[in-house]
């Protein structure tokens, strides 16, 4: 086989890895909800979070893909060791808080490990402003409007149903719960199920298979199995963390998060920005959490995980720039 062709394979494999991981880390935002309040068994809720995070991907189009693929960084003066190089980053990034049980953002991961690479390839002239600002965007939308969302929707919720008896609030919400399980699944593959498959796609480009940015069927479908397969390995860490550990959790608590990310996912993935799912449906629990009171939310767990946020551009970023300083020796 060429070399070429070679290393076309390795990054494929590397976006898949890369994608694995994501399901360890990131898909399972989708269901912490629902598994934590018992809503649903663990068993049941990955296997509807792994369809429907397909389906969200099949029919919402690509446009979140195509910003990633060809928003972030210039295709036209990157490699393939650009693409291998921001992955490797993402893995032994992500690898190493989902050994602590940290959610951390594949999103900010892949942008960050993308940048650092592009970086350390071409200048500062590949990075793209257009994608860029959607990227900050994103980053408003999950940070902040998840928060509001899940607090005002909450409140709402407290004053409607004041007058009901919380055994009568848990078996309507828990019923309820299952719907929005299933939207925040469908919104997660909407968005960030897209991801990964804009760099898969990316990667074919750049090895010469694709004559033109696009993200076939079987790409869509391949990413999407591979993130569920994640998911069913090792998301509980991530689930025992924002279920359990943020805040305590009832089913109409559980709605409302779900719902409130769900929303605010679906609009980010209309106007075709890449957005934390991991920032949104956490931002969304702590706004849920405080309406009871602000220390019913475990700000040192909060803390944690913001301060793994924090940390994840300029780590993943430097790990991009120095794998691809790297592979750029060797290939």
């Amino acid at each position: 086989m060429p070399d070429g062709g070679f290393l076309l394979v390795v990054v494929l494999l590397l976006v898949l890895a890369a994608e694995f991981v994501n399901g360890l880390t990131d898909a399972p935002n989708a269901i912490a909800t629902v598994v934590s309040t018992r809503v649903l068994s663990p068993s049941v809720a990955v296997v509807m979070a792994a369809v429907l995070n397909i389906v969200g991907a099949l029919v919402t189009g690509t446009a979140v893909a195509a910003t990633i693929g060809k928003g972030i960084v210039s295709p036209e003066v990157i490699g393939l060791h650009t693409v291998g190089a921001a992955m490797i980053a993402i893995v032994v990034w992500s690898t190493l808080t989902w050994r602590f049980g940290i959610p951390t953002s594949e999103s900010h991961a892949l942008v960050a490990g993308l940048a650092g690479a592009g970086l350390a390839t071409a200048g500062p002239s590949v990075l793209l402003w257009e994608g860029w600002r959607k990227v900050l965007m994103g980053l408003g939308i999950s940070t902040f409007f998840g928060f509001l969302l899940g607090f005002v929707l909450m409140v709402i919720i407290y004053r409607v149903f004041y007058r009901v008896s919380p055994a009568s609030i848990r078996k309507i919400f828990g019923r309820l719960q299952i719907l929005s399980a299933a939207f925040m699944a469908f919104s997660h593959g909407s968005n960030d199920g897209q991801k990964f498959m804009g760099a898969f796609a990316l990667a074919l480009f750049l090895g010469g298979v694709l004559p033109q940015f696009s993200v076939p069927l079987w790409v869509i479908l391949l990413c999407g199995l591979v993130m569920g397969i994640g998911t069913m390995v090792g998301g509980w860490r991530i689930v025992k963390t924002m279920g359990f550990r943020l805040t305590h959790l009832e089913p109409v608590h559980g709605f409302v998060a779900e719902s409130s990310a769900g929303l605010a996912i679906t609009l980010a993935s209309f106007l075709g920005i890449p957005l934390s799912t991991t920032h949104t449906i956490n931002t969304a629990i702590m706004g849920v959490g405080a309406t009871r009171r602000l220390s019913a939310v475990r700000w040192g767990v909060a803390n944690n995980i913001v301060g793994a946020w924090i940390l994840t551009f300029p780590v993943c970023g430097g790990l991009g720039y120095l794998f691809a300083w790297l592979l750029k020796l060797v290939f």
